[in-house]
């Protein structure tokens, strides 16, 4: 691409950030939709989050995304957040309007979009996730506000799932429980996901028995390096619908393209890059 006085800047702000797939997937859209813009990766301590965010407004950089351990704390820097990322207490994209920085969380959102481009309908059904953390927590929002009829959340540490339970039953009833019960009620639900890190490493311990897993179950895991974890395995084997996060990690990005361009990109441009990119990282 050719960079001109023109060019628009927009970047992720993360810290570490070297490992992001942002760029790749953002900068992809920009060239598939000619908009004149570069996208790059800022690493920024949270020691130094404040003074990057003045930065960031002046020198006039349009929008950025926002990834760990900054999502929270960025909060307190900007002038207006919308009311997802009001609920969540986090951010992950930031649009700089006339110097006035707008917060939005499309976390939540991108995932039940990922749901709907492998036609699966959330209304009315009966939902298990796995781990009490921000993920769960952005997931649990967009579905209780897609209708979902019940939500369990179940945590090695139980305290935080009733905790993020009792929050989210300000919208819907939401119940909590221990893994320790997996075992027992894995089978009552119709989709179950996985928001913890446990399958990123072979030598994981499994979170419960997989092979109770029923075949009419849709399993989702937000992990996708590897690709298919254990539990993907094991679900796939017993005849269940399968999903890794890749498409999470796309949608998400896609919602963050448009709040910063005005602008709709292409879902398979952004995957083709994302590919891409994965495969030169030998995943």
């Amino acid at each position: 691409m050719k960079i001109t006085g023109r060019t628009d800047v927009y970047g992720i702000f993360g810290y570490p950030v070297k490992h992001s797939l942002s760029p790749l997937m953002q900068t992809a859209a920009f060239e598939a939709a000619g908009i004149d813009a570069v996208y790059v990766p800022f690493q920024v301590s949270p020691e130094n989050l404040e003074k990057a965010v003045d930065g960031l407004k002046a020198m006039g950089i349009r929008g950025i995304n926002v990834t760990v351990p900054l999502k929270e704390k960025i909060i307190h820097f900007l002038d207006f957040i919308d009311e997802t990322a009001e609920f969540m207490g986090a951010v992950n994209t930031v649009k700089n309007v006339d110097g006035k920085l707008y917060g939005y969380n499309t976390d939540g959102d991108g995932f039940v979009d990922s749901l709907k481009e492998e036609r699966i309908e959330v209304g009315g059904k009966k939902v298990l996730i796995i781990g009490a953390g921000g993920s769960a927590k952005a997931i649990a929002y967009s579905l209780l506000r897609n209708g979902v009829e019940k939500i369990v959340i179940a945590n090695r540490t139980f305290e935080k799932a009733e905790s993020l339970a009792g929050r989210l039953s300000k919208i819907e009833m939401v119940e909590a429980v221990s893994l320790d019960y997996l075992n027992s009620v894995v089978d009552k639900f119709d989709i179950l996901i996985n928001t913890t890190s446990v399958g990123m490493k072979e030598s994981d311990p499994s979170l419960f028995d997989y092979s109770l897993i029923k075949p009419d179950t849709v399993v989702v895991d937000i992990i996708y390096k590897p690709f298919e974890t254990e539990l993907l395995k094991v679900a796939k084997s017993k005849g269940a619908k399968t999903i890794n996060g890749l498409g999470m990690l796309i949608h998400q990005g896609a919602r963050a393209f448009k709040i910063l361009t005005d602008m709709e990109s292409s879902v398979e441009v952004m995957k083709d890059a994302l590919l891409e990119g994965l495969d030169g990282r030998n995943i």
